[in-house]
């Protein structure tokens, strides 16, 4: 029998249960009760994000970025996964991916290697590749992508003008966009980021 609070589609990471015991509110039963905290949460975060210049760049301001995502909602929320899940590197690898990461970006930005938009989807796919937390790193990737945008002068991307949490056909889209990047094929995430 499955867990109604922890049904997903395919492609959601699924939670040790170590990391579920980590939901702080009680009434959640359900997963759509966990979405709609989640977002609540999420909201916040964008207004905190949104009120001062950040540097994007910074692996404290992810990892802050992240407890504040989802601080309300889990008790390991900026915290890295110590798990194995379906997708992302090994646990252990998870900070010096991320620095990589960061070190590449700083790199493309001052050497104008890619176009602002290419430079904001590869920092973009990486970081949901590396998936470094327990849960929510898309929409983490997301939020911290757009901000990266922001600073770069650039408007925010559009994510297919959809809810890419819940199931659809633009959710699945974007995860096979996600799995060509993986392929070394960012043409179909470059796509689907403005459409």
């Amino acid at each position: 029998m499955t867990d109604p609070l922890y049904e997903q589609d395919d492609a959601a990471t699924p939670l040790s249960e170590e990391e579920r015991e980590g939901l702080i509110p009680s009434y959640i039963t359900l997963r759509g009760e966990l979405n709609e905290a989640e977002q609540a949460n999420i909201l916040e975060a964008e207004e905190w994000a949104s009120k001062r210049k950040r540097d994007v760049l910074d692996e404290r301001f992810l990892n802050g970025l992240h407890k504040h995502m989802y601080g309300r909602v889990w008790r390991w929320a900026g915290q890295y996964r110590r798990t194995g899940k379906n997708i992302g590197v090994d646990a252990y690898r998870i900070p010096m991916e991320l620095r990589q990461l960061l070190d590449d970006c700083r790199f493309w930005i001052e050497n104008g290697s890619y176009e602002p938009d290419e430079i904001a989807t590869r920092f973009h796919h990486k970081l949901v590749w590396i998936h470094a937390y327990p849960n929510g790193n898309g929409r983490h990737a997301r939020l911290a992508t757009d901000l990266l945008l922001a600073a770069l002068g650039r408007p925010r991307f559009t994510w297919g003008r959809v809810n890419l949490v819940d199931a659809s056909e633009t959710r699945k889209a974007y995860v096979t966009a996600l799995r060509a990047a993986d392929n070394h094929d960012i043409g179909p995430l470059l796509e689907f980021v403005r459409s």
